[in-house]
């Protein structure tokens, strides 16, 4: 199993990873991107950037990178990057599908992705991720898998699913909403020729949202590698936006709350890789100081109440605008 890799390497980074979901297009629903980005938001300005933060996170011991086929041209930009640097073999790279990006490269499109997990799409987003990353792809999801979704009972899905895994390919889903905890057990009894079919899932876990958090230990327990997106609650705990306890705490470490929040997640023992979102070289550079943060048990309690109820959560999250 690719993440085989991570467990070998020994850089206090290793357990986090890079997230191309807020520089591979122009728009997306974090706070803060009109600071963090440039006016001139063009495939090429776009491009540099996110070539800018691989090599940094690279040289700072980061080696997983995270892309989807919505995430705009994240695959492009991710698969030209490591062309241009054939020495660097020991990253893990993982992809997903499930959805289509539809906003053209504008930030105010009416609608900027199209979810639909059936067979044809997944055939045809394989085909257009395999011309990209051709054998460099490590790990291919099921993008934002809910408990309605298809995906779950599709017999026919499971088998070219089960033939991508025989053909070397790791394969994964991801979670999103409420109900992330039901979606990661239905998806944990998927079995083909009565093997269990995912290797790893990817569920948003934060100080604000932590209610898969007792599906994700059951999933590590059963043998699965566990990558938690949204740590940062799309900019919610991140400078200026932080709660105050979360604040107070990031003042006591000497640490941005960035890192605070992102420890968090790393603390919890089933916790594989936490993925930063970092749309800046020094965000990125702060949100790998998690590596180093130590709580005491007054601090993690304190960040313990922020916690909301997942559907308030969820409907917030529903209202942020895409930027």
């Amino acid at each position: 199993m690719p993440f085989a890799r991570l467990a070998a390497a020994t850089t206090p980074t290793c357990h986090i990873g890079l997230g191309l979901a807020a520089v591979g297009r122009p728009g997306y629903i974090n706070l803060g991107r009109d600071r963090d980005l440039p006016a001139d938001r063009s495939v090429e300005a776009m491009r540099e950037r996110t070539h800018d933060l691989l090599d940094a996170a690279y040289a700072q011991g980061v080696r997983y990178f995270d892309a989807a086929r919505s995430y705009g041209r994240s695959e492009e930009f991710l698969a030209g990057w490591l062309r241009e640097r054939p020495d660097v073999d020991d990253v893990v790279v993982g992809s997903k599908w499930g959805y289509t990006y539809t906003a053209d490269w504008t930030a105010d499109a009416e609608q900027h992705e199209v979810k639909d997990h059936g067979v044809a799409t997944f055939e045809r987003q394989r085909a257009e991720t395999d011309a990209l990353l051709g054998d460099r792809l490590d790990l291919y999801q099921i993008h934002s898998l809910t408990p309605d979704s298809p995906a779950l009972t599709d017999k026919d899905l499971h088998a070219k699913l089960a033939e991508a895994a025989a053909r070397g390919v790791t394969v994964g889903f991801s979670t999103s909403g409420p109900a992330q905890a039901d979606a990661i057990r239905a998806a944990l009894a998927v079995t083909v020729d009565g093997e269990p079919l995912f290797r790893t899932v990817q569920s948003t876990y934060n100080a604000l949202e932590t209610s898969a958090g007792p599906a994700l230990a059951e999933a590590h327990e059963a043998g699965l590698t566990v990558i938690v997106k949204e740590g940062m609650a799309n900019g919610r705990l991140a400078e200026p936006h932080a709660p105050e306890a979360l604040k107070a705490v990031a003042e006591e470490t000497a640490l941005g709350c960035d890192a605070v929040a992102l420890a968090l997640v790393l603390r919890q023992p089933w916790t594989g890789v936490v993925l930063s979102g970092a749309a800046t070289v020094n965000q990125l550079g702060s949100n790998l100081h998690a590596a180093v943060v130590d709580f005491d048990e007054d601090q993690v309690a304190r960040l313990g109440a922020l916690v909301e109820d997942p559907h308030t959560y969820w409907e917030r999250r529903a209202r942020l605008p895409w930027h």
